[in-house]
C-alpha cells in the first residue's frame, strides 16, 4: 500500500482527575458514539490508566486516511466535546498522529510514546541523531518495535517516537540506560522540549509464553479467551454469593455489591486466564501455514464451549 493511502492513528493521552474517572469513562463512551459516525472512522481502542505504570488514559483512533484524521481533529463536534470534558483533566493532552503499518498500530505489553520539538534550522541534525539512536536501541533487550514520525505541516510540529517493548523492566532499563543518557545529552542544542508517556495495553500481562521476537498476539483471541473464564465466574459468583448474600442478606446497595463482584472477577479471572491460554498456545500462536485452519477451529470450539456454558446454567439456574 503507498505511504499516501496507508491509514492513521491518533494517539491521544489525557490524564483525569482521580475524583472524575467514572464521569470521564462516560464522557469517553459518548465520545466514541459521536466518533463512529464520522466519515473515514476504522475502528479504537481504549486503554485505560493501569498505575502505577501508566497513569494516562490513551485512545487510539484510526482512519482511512490523513485527511480523515485531520477532519476529526478540527470539527466542532470534536471541539464540543472537549470542552465538556475540560474541568476533569490535568494538564494538556498529547494529540499525535502516526502513519499506520499494515494492520494498523501494533501496541506491545508496553510502550513510550516521545515526543521532541525540535529547534528551527536543526532538523536535518536531528535526524542524523535519530538515526544513531535508533541503531543503538536496536540492541535494547526486548524491544519489540521502533516507530519514528517526523512532524505533520499544519497538525504537528513534534518529531514522534514510539518504542514497544515485551515488559517494563526491558523499557524502563533503556530508557534509564547510560548509552541513552549520553545520546539525549548530544541532542539537547538541537531540541526545545521532549517528552515521553507510557502506556501499557490490553490484556497482555496474561500472556506471557511468547518468545522474543514474536508478533503481538491477537486482541480478539485475548477477548475470547478472557470471556471464557470470565463468564463462569460472573454467573456462579452472582448465583451463589451476590444474589443470596450480598443482596439478600447482608441488603448491599447495588453499586457496593456490584463493586465486591467486580473485585472477585478480576481476581480470579488474573488466575485462570494464563491457564487457559497455556492451553490454548497451539491456537495463540498456531503453526506456520495452518493459521486459517486453525484460527476457524479455536473460534468454533471456543464459541461452542460458551453455547454450552449458556445452555447447562440455563437449565440449571
Amino acid at each position: 500500500m503507498p505511504p499516501s493511502a496507508r491509514s492513521v492513528s491518533i494517539v491521544t493521552q489525557t490524564r483525569v482527575r482521580p475524583e472524575h474517572n467514572e464521569e470521564f469513562a462516560r464522557w469517553q463512551g459518548e465520545t466514541s458514539s459521536a466518533i463512529s459516525r464520522f466519515p473515514g472512522f476504522l475502528e479504537q481502542q481504549l486503554l485505560p490508566p493501569n498505575p502505577p505504570l501508566q497513569v494516562d488514559w490513551v485512545i487510539l483512533q484510526r482512519f482511512a486516511s490523513l485527511a480523515d484524521a485531520q477532519r476529526w481533529l478540527g470539527s466542532a463536534e470534536r471541539q464540543k466535546r472537549i470542552a465538556g470534558a475540560a474541568q476533569m483533566l490535568v494538564g494538556q493532552d498529547d494529540v499525535h498522529i502516526v502513519q499506520d503499518e499494515a494492520d494498523g498500530i501494533r501496541p506491545a505489553p508496553v510502550s513510550t510514546i516521545i515526543s521532541t520539538r525540535v529547534k528551527p534550522g536543526k532538523e536535518a541534525e536531528y535526524r542524523a541523531w535519530v538515526r544513531r539512536i535508533a541503531a543503538e536501541q536496536s540492541k535494547a533487550p526486548g524491544l519489540q518495535g521502533y516507530r519514528f514520525e517526523p512532524p505533520v505541516p499544519g497538525v504537528q510540529q513534534h518529531f514522534i517516537a514510539i518504542l514497544r517493548f515485551d515488559t517494563e523492566a526491558n523499557l524502563r532499563a533503556w530508557l534509564e540506560s547510560p548509552v541513552r543518557q549520553a545520546l539525549l545529552k548530544e541532542a539537547e542544542p538541537l531540541t526545545e522540549e521532549t517528552h515521553a508517556r507510557i502506556a501499557s495495553s490490553g490484556f497482555e500481562q496474561w500472556f506471557r509464553d511468547a518468545s522474543p521476537g514474536d508478533a503481538p498476539l491477537p486482541v480478539w483471541k485475548m477477548d475470547m479467551l478472557v470471556l471464557l473464564m470470565l463468564y463462569p465466574i460472573v454467573m456462579l459468583f452472582g448465583y451463589f454469593i451476590g444474589t443470596p448474600l450480598l443482596d439478600r442478606e447482608l441488603h448491599l446497595p447495588f453499586a457496593v455489591s456490584l463493586f465486591l463482584g467486580n473485585i472477585a472477577s478480576v481476581f480470579l479471572t488474573g488466575f485462570l486466564v494464563p491457564w487457559i491460554a497455556g492451553r490454548f498456545g497451539w491456537w495463540l500462536r498456531p503453526a506456520p501455514g495452518r493459521e486459517l485452519r486453525t484460527n476457524l477451529l479455536g473460534a468454533a470450539f471456543i464459541s461452542a464451549i460458551c453455547v454450552a456454558m449458556v445452555f447447562v446454567f440455563l437449565r440449571l439456574f
